[in-house]
């Protein structure tokens, strides 16, 4: 049965990042930047080098996360451009589905358009048990939205994704996701880049913040789901999104990924000074 076209508005733009894109364009420019970003803009390597399968960005508001963001999205210009990005992120709204997957249309943000692949999202919802496709669970949810506006900077409009957002989090549902993406891109032969989307502790003192958001980072970068998974818990790490992190983790098992790495961690407080009560942030790298 065919979808009808559906074109997903803005809606966190002139609040998490700014609403006109003059201004966004420079904004983003300031958070490459920036004293806690990667210190410069980032370059566009003409030459496609597939060397990551994906990294954890933070999705909060620019000012406060989008200087760690950078450094992941620095990385991701010096490798090139791959044929689409998958962008997982936690479901903040409730709506829709336990993972809901939007399969057609386009997403705009104040630099453009952003087309979805519907062959990959649909691909991807067949091999998963979970996955559904599913528009209301994207409506109101910024924890992708937030991401585009970085990829347009970079490659303007010639990209294209997939957006997932994920209401249940546990491991075997972040397990299948993982499988289901794997086999689609296999299936498809799709060169793909995932974004993970999560910021990790959230409002608690700088210093507990930031012990607890390095036992859920080492478990990242030991590329152990069930170790992230066990941390949260047992610790009350209010990471918001174990889910897509997971999924990412997986994925690297399923490939023999060896190594990841930390690009970049800093809190709210380190922006603002405020260390009263505070959000971390991470930019990582998963390598293939």
């Amino acid at each position: 049965m065919a979808l009808s076209f559906k074109t997903r508005h803005p809606s966190v733009a002139g609040l998490f990042y700014a609403g006109d894109p003059a201004t966004l364009r420079s904004q983003i420019e300031e958070l490459f930047t920036h004293r806690l970003g990667p210190g410069s803009t980032p370059h566009l390597s003409p030459e496609r080098k597939k060397e990551s399968l994906g990294f954890v960005v933070p999705h909060a508001g620019y000012m406060y996360s989008g200087p760690i963001a950078a450094h992941a999205y620095y990385k991701i210009a010096s490798e090139g451009k791959p044929d689409a990005f998958i962008i997982i992120g936690p479901n903040h709204t409730g709506y829709g589905t336990l993972v809901s997957v939007m399969a057609e249309g386009e997403w705009l943000t104040p630099l453009g358009r952003v087309p979805i692949d519907a062959e990959l999202a649909m691909e991807i919802t067949k091999e998963s048990i979970y996955a559904d496709i599913d528009e209301k669970a994207h409506l109101y949810e910024h924890s992708i939205e937030v991401q585009l506006p970085f990829l347009q900077y970079i490659y303007g409009e010639s990209i294209s994704f997939v957006p997932i957002v994920m209401l249940n989090q546990e491991p075997a549902v972040a397990r299948d996701l993982a499988k289901a993406i794997i086999e689609a891109i296999n299936k498809l032969g799709k060169d793909v880049v995932i974004i993970a989307s999560s910021d990790f502790t959230h409002y608690e003192p700088h210093d507990i913040a930031v012990s607890k958001d390095k036992m859920a980072i080492d478990a990242i970068i030991d590329l152990d789901p069930e170790k992230l998974h066990a941390v949260v818990e047992k610790y009350g790490i209010s990471m918001c999104g174990p889910g897509p992190v997971m999924t990412l983790l997986y994925m690297g098992r399923d490939i023999g990924s060896k190594r990841a790495e930390l690009l970049a961690y800093a809190t709210s407080g380190d922006v603002t000074g405020d260390k009263s009560a505070v959000v971390g942030y991470a930019a990582i790298r998963v390598l293939k």
